[in-house]
């Protein structure tokens, strides 16, 4: 798989670098992708962005070596880090791919990155606030947004969300009383 550089297309997150296993450099990695066998297949190549999973200015290439199950993670090895030491200093970065190079969502479903941006308006049409970006807590998906008030915390689950438009940049959601308060 030829992988064009950063710059040349929208790249998207498909795991996070979780910690270092053993001496030679593996690596445990949160797979946030639902074909990790073939991004993480050996000879592929991802790049390494940062902590809060942006690209930055110049993010790293990395080539899979191995990648095996570990656990609810993937235990990889890749080319450019050989030992612990190396490995350590890749803790919590995320994993991006070029988008071109993942299959498109479902009709009903999105990328994560996209909803960040969106306009956030409760099931009455009431506007609430902008999605800043997410966060994966324990397994739960919280978009963090910007209100008037400041910013808050919701969970993006199924029995909260009414619609999302990725085009028209809405997204609504009927939330329990009180969680905005």
């Amino acid at each position: 798989m030829s992988t064009p550089a950063p710059d040349e297309t929208p790249l998207i997150i498909v795991g996070r670098l979780r910690r270092a296993h053993g001496i030679r450099g593996e690596l445990l990695v949160e797979p946030m992708t639902e074909t990790p066998d073939a991004i993480f297949a050996p000879g592929a190549r991802v790049f390494a962005g940062t902590a809060t999973g942006d690209p930055g200015p110049s993010p790293r290439t990395l080539t899979v070596e191995d990648a095996r199950e570990f656990r609810d993670l993937l235990l990889v090895t890749f080319e450019e880090i050989v030992d612990r030491t190396e490995a350590e200093k890749w803790r919590d970065r995320y994993l991006l791919v070029p988008e071109a190079d993942v299959e498109a969502p479902a009709d009903d479903e999105i990328f994560v990155h996209q909803l960040a941006g969106l306009e956030l308006f409760a099931g009455d049409g009431t506007h609430i606030g902008t999605v800043l970006g997410s966060y994966d807590v324990a397994g739960r998906l919280l978009l963090e947004v910007r209100r008037a008030q400041g910013t808050v915390l919701l969970p993006y689950e199924a029995p909260f969300i009414s619609a999302v438009d990725v085009p028209g940049r809405r997204l609504v959601m009927t939330l329990p009383d009180g969680m905005l308060d």
